[in-house]
């Protein structure tokens, strides 16, 4: 079992998982516009090669409008 924090809250996998594996399970992947894992912006080309190991903190931003 690994831990993973995204935005602030703990996750539990059976194993280590791909960045937007994550993002698909949590069904935010279409949302989701910037990814950082433990403070490092992981480009957006990368995610599906980038692999989350235990104890990463990921930060998941989307950019909202407004005026």
């Amino acid at each position: 079992m690994i831990n993973i924090i995204i935005n602030g809250e703990e996750k539990q996998y059976a194993k280590d998982i791909i960045l937007i594996d994550m993002m698909n399970e949590l069904g935010i992947a279409d949302k989701v516009m910037a990814a950082a894992v433990n403070m490092n912006i992981v480009k957006q080309d990368l995610w599906s090669a980038h692999v989350l190991n235990d104890g990463d903190k990921v930060e998941l931003l989307d950019f909202v409008g407004g005026g």
